[in-house]
């Protein structure tokens, strides 16, 4: 749990870039990847992502621009990569102006629990952590070498020299 602001802002500085890593490995052409017919997309799960971070952020309170015409998704992996970097930033300069260390205990209803602001957040992580880890199996189904967010793929296990990595 976060007790002050300078540690949030290190773990979501962190996230932050392994999700931009992430995303920096999309093509246009993978953002079609569907999870099922009819189900999300690569891209829609990346815009979502990307979308919902400053959305979430207003509804503890805090006050940043929501991402323009953010129901429709982009057609270029660049201009979701780009959006996603740029809204990380904001984010983190909207906690760090307007909230304070105290601001992490205060309480708030949170789809309907009580939560503190620390809380929030961490879920606002978890939330991007989650919906990375899809991600990166589309990517693989799109026939794109993931990022290794937290560990390598599968191809890099031999330059560590591991010939059979673990399943």
């Amino acid at each position: 749990m976060y007790t002050s602001i300078a540690d949030f802002l290190k773990e979501w500085n962190r996230e932050a870039m392994l999700t931009e890593k992430v995303f920096e490995g999309l093509t246009d052409a993978s953002l079609k990847q569907e999870v099922y017919p009819e189900g999300r997309t690569l891209g829609r799960i990346a815009w979502h992502i990307t979308t919902s971070i400053p959305e979430y952020l207003a509804e503890f309170g805090l006050k940043l621009d929501l991402v323009e015409n953010g129901e429709q998704v982009p057609v270029t992996a660049k201009e979701i990569t780009n959006t996603l970097k740029e809204v990380c930033e904001k984010a983190a300069l909207a906690i760090e102006q307007q909230w304070t260390d105290q601001s992490l205990k205060v309480v708030q209803n949170a789809f309907g629990r009580q939560e503190t602001n620390a809380s929030i957040i961490m879920g606002l992580i978890k939330h991007i952590v989650h919906h990375r880890g899809q991600m990166t199996v589309l990517i693989r189904q799109a026939g794109i070498k993931p990022f290794g967010v937290y560990g390598p793929p599968k191809e890099d296990w031999v330059h560590l020299g591991v010939e059979n990595p673990p399943l």
